[in-house]
C-alpha cells in the first residue's frame, strides 16, 4: 500500500498482519479458512485488507473459552482488574495517533475525530479504574431485631458487544472496560464494515492482558456478518447483549434476547433536534448546528437532523447556514484542512440519494443542494454534499433517521410548540436548546420538556462526555452506557440478610410456632 498519510506504517505498528483472522480469544487467532470479508476504505476506494469470517464452530470455541475465563476472572479483586484496565489506557495513549489514523481511513471520519474517538477510549479506561474501587451496594435497616440487610453486586458473566461502524472503537471500550472491572468477560462482534480497527484494538488489549497474566478468553473478538449477531442474541450463555446500531437491528436483537429472558442494552437510532430561540446566541448556535449536522458526514447517532428555529429569526439563521455551508471543504478526512469526509460505502450513498428524492416528492424546499461528488479526489464514490431542506416535521421522511449530512429546518412560534415538534418523532436520543433565557432552558429540561435521554442547553446534540450515562428513550432503545451508574447493567444485584441473633423472627411479624 502507498503510505498515504502514514496509513501503511500505522497498520504495521498496530500489528495488523496477513495472519490476522476473524476470531480471536486472548492472544491467539482461530483460522476459519472458509469465507472472508474485505475492508475497503471509503476515503479512496482501495482495499485495505481481507479478514476471515468467523464460523459457527469458531464462535462456539470462543464462547467456551470465555466461560472458562470468567470463572477465574470474576474472583480477581476488582481493583486488580482495574489496574489492568489502567495499563490498557496507557497502551492506547501510546497508540493514539496510529489508531486514530486507522479509524479515519477505514471509517471515513476526520483524523481529528478519529483521535477524539481514541481519546474517549482512554477516558473510559480512566473512569473504569476509579470505578473498580467504587462498586458500591447499599446497607438497609432490617425490621427484625438482630438482623442486618445489605445489597451487593456480582459479575454477570459473558457480555456480548455488537458495535456499529460509525464509532468503531469507542463504543466497544465503553462497554468492555466497565464489564471487565465488574468481573465480566467480553465477546465483541464489530461492524463488518470496520473489522481492522477491531483487530487493532484486540492486538493492543492482548499484549496488555498477556503481560498481566489475564486469563485467555477475557477479551474476545469475532468478526462476522449478521449470522454471528444472531448467534450472540440467541445464545443462553451470553448474559448481556449490548447492541449499537439501527432501530431495525435493535428490535431484532431485543426480541431474540427477550425470548430467552436475557438482558439487553440497546443504543439505537436518533432524530436529534436543536431548538434555536429568538434569544439565542446565533454565533454559538451556528457552530453547534453545523458541526452537529456535518460532523462524521452526518453518521453519528447524535447528529443534528432538525433545526427548530423561531419564526422571527428563521431567515437570518437560514442565511447564516447557507453562508457556512458554502465554506465547507469536502475531501480526504486525513487532510486536516477538510471539514467533511465520505459516507461509509456506496449503500449509504444510495440511501442519501433516496432521501433527497423523497424530500422532493413530499414537499421539502431545497435550501442547500445535495449531490454525489465525482472526479479527482472522490474516486471512492462515497463523497456527498451536505444538504439543507425546509420541511414540516410531519413529513414521513423527516420522521426517519437518515445516516447522512441532511439537515431539516422547521419554524416555530412559541417554545411549547417547539418542544412538541422536538418530541414528535419515534426516536429520543439527543436534544438541545440554544437560548440565553433561563426560563426557556428550565422549561426545556423540565418534565414538560425534552423527552430524550440527553438534553443540552447551549451545546449541540453531537458528542458526549464519558462521565454521564449515554443513551436515549423510545425507539432509541432505553439503554445507558459509559458513565454515572451505567456499570450496574453489567452486574447482578443480590440482597443479603444476616441474622446474628439467637432466634429466628419472621418478616411482617408472621408467627410460625412448632412447639
Amino acid at each position: 500500500m502507498k503510505d498515504n498519510f502514514g496509513i501503511a506504517s500505522a497498520l504495521k505498528n498496530l500489528g495488523i498482519e496477513d495472519d490476522n483472522n476473524g476470531t480471536s480469544t486472548g492472544a491467539y487467532w482461530v483460522k476459519s479458512g472458509v469465507n472472508e470479508i474485505v475492508s475497503v476504505s471509503p476515503v479512496d476506494g482501495k482495499l485495505i485488507a481481507k479478514v476471515d469470517l468467523a464460523t459457527k464452530d469458531s464462535y462456539d470455541h470462543v464462547v467456551e473459552s470465555a466461560q472458562v475465563a470468567f470463572r477465574e476472572w470474576r474472583i480477581i479483586p476488582a481493583p486488580k482488574r482495574g489496574e489492568v484496565v489502567r495499563q490498557l489506557g496507557d497502551a492506547l495513549r501510546q497508540n493514539k495517533e496510529d489508531l486514530g489514523k486507522l479509524v479515519s481511513y477505514e471509517m471515513g471520519k476526520s483524523y481529528q475525530e478519529g483521535l477524539g474517538e481514541v481519546q474517549e477510549m482512554i477516558d473510559i479506561c480512566d473512569f473504569a479504574v476509579g470505578l473498580s474501587r467504587q462498586l458500591y451496594g447499599l446497607t438497609m435497616h432490617s425490621e427484625r431485631p438482630g438482623h442486618r440487610m445489605y445489597e451487593q453486586y456480582h459479575p454477570l458473566g459473558i457480555v456480548g458487544i455488537i458495535s456499529a461502524f460509525n464509532f468503531p472503537v469507542a463504543v466497544w471500550a465503553w462497554n468492555a472496560t466497565l464489564a471487565w472491572v465488574c468481573g465480566d468477560v467480553c465477546i465483541w462482534k464489530p461492524s463488518e464494515k470496520t473489522p481492522l480497527t477491531a483487530i487493532a484494538c484486540q492486538n493492543i488489549t492482548s499484549k496488555v492482558f498477556e503481560q498481566n497474566g489475564v486469563p485467555e478468553g477475557v477479551s474476545n473478538l469475532v468478526v462476522g456478518d449478521a449470522e454471528i449477531g444472531q448467534l450472540i442474541s440467541n445464545d443462553d450463555r451470553i448474559s448481556l447483549v449490548s447492541a449499537t446500531g439501527s432501530t431495525r437491528m435493535g428490535k431484532a436483537v431485543g426480541e431474540a434476547v427477550g425470548r430467552r429472558l436475557g438482558r439487553s442494552l440497546l443504543e439505537l437510532g436518533g432524530n436529534n433536534a436543536i431548538i434555536i430561540s429568538k434569544e439565542a446566541d446565533l454565533d454559538m448556535s451556528l457552530v453547534g448546528a453545523v458541526f452537529g449536522a456535518v460532523g462524521t458526514a452526518g453518521q453519528r447517532c447524535t447528529s443534528t437532523r432538525r433545526l427548530i428555529i423561531h419564526e422571527e429569526i428563521f431567515e437570518e439563521v437560514k442565511n447564516k447556514l447557507v453562508s457556512a455551508y458554502g465554506q465547507l471543504k469536502i475531501g480526504n478526512p486525513l487532510d486536516e484542512n477538510n471539514h467533511v469526509g465520505p459516507l461509509i460505502d456506496e449503500h449509504a450513498v444510495t440511501l442519501y440519494n433516496e432521501t433527497l428524492e423523497k424530500l422532493a416528492v413530499q414537499g421539502g424546499k431545497q435550501i442547500v443542494a445535495g449531490g454525489v461528488l465525482k472526479g479527482n479526489g472522490y474516486e471512492s464514490g462515497c463523497y456527498v454534499k451536505p444538504a439543507i431542506y425546509e420541511v414540516e416535521n410531519h413529513f414521513e421522511i423527516v420522521q426517519h433517521e437518515t445516516f447522512a449530512p441532511i439537515l431539516y429546518l422547521i419554524k416555530y412560534s412559541d417554545l411549547e410548540e417547539a418542544i412538541a415538534i422536538q418530541n414528535d418523532v419515534p426516536q429520543g436520543l439527543s436534544s438541545a436548546i440554544m437560548t440565553k433565557n433561563m426560563r426557556e432552558s428550565e422549561l426545556f429540561l423540565s418534565h414538560a420538556g425534552s423527552d430524550c435521554g440527553i438534553a443540552n442547553v447551549n451545546i449541540g446534540t453531537s458528542g458526549a462526555e464519558i462521565g454521564g450515562a449515554f443513551g436515549g428513550e423510545k425507539e432509541t432503545g432505553g439503554g445507558r452506557e459509559s458513565g454515572s451508574d451505567a456499570w450496574k447493567v453489567y452486574m447482578r444485584r443480590q440482597t443479603n440478610t444476616i441474622n446474628y441473633s439467637t432466634s429466628l423472627p419472621l418478616a411482617q411479624g408472621i408467627k410460625f410456632d412448632l412447639s
